[in-house]
């Protein structure tokens, strides 16, 4: 399922404003962005209009990493659902980052051999080659 051009656009502009604010440091406009962004997956998520894609970028701007996480959870499931292996591999190593950061480790392993296995059928070489490099670190540790 391809996403709506509209809604990616928007997307992608309340993402690039988002780093903007955060490159400026500007908490209340950041916050102010961020809720518009969090609209308007809540309101695309009852329509055709759904799509991995917006949930991913949500859980990217989500300073609390736990809450980030429950998103990227529902943003996999979603990207599952239209078995989008680019989505599945890209949220799962998001995902392992984020759990390493916050000291699951096996979780994080895990997430990583997801990735794996959903990298597989994409073309982004150097991706793979990251996922890779940050699932033996954590092996080795």
């Amino acid at each position: 399922i391809m996403i709506n051009t509209k809604i990616y656009k928007s997307i992608y502009v309340l993402a690039e404003q988002l780093l903007e604010a955060d490159s400026k440091k500007d908490q209340q406009a950041f916050d102010a962005l961020y809720a518009q962004l969090k609209d308007l997956c809540i309101e695309n998520e009852k329509s055709e209009k759904d799509h991995p894609e917006q949930w991913e970028t949500l859980a990217d701007f989500t300073e609390d990493l736990e809450e980030a996480l429950v998103i990227y959870e529902k943003a996999l499931g979603k990207a599952t659902a239209i078995n989008s292996k680019d989505h599945m591999a890209s949220i799962a190593f998001s995902m392992a980052e984020l759990q390493n950061e916050l000291g699951q480790k096996d979780a994080a392993i895990k997430s990583l051999q997801n990735a794996k296995i959903s990298a597989n059928k994409i073309e982004d070489r150097e991706f793979k080659v990251e996922i890779d490099q940050l699932l033996a670190k954590l092996l080795a540790e």
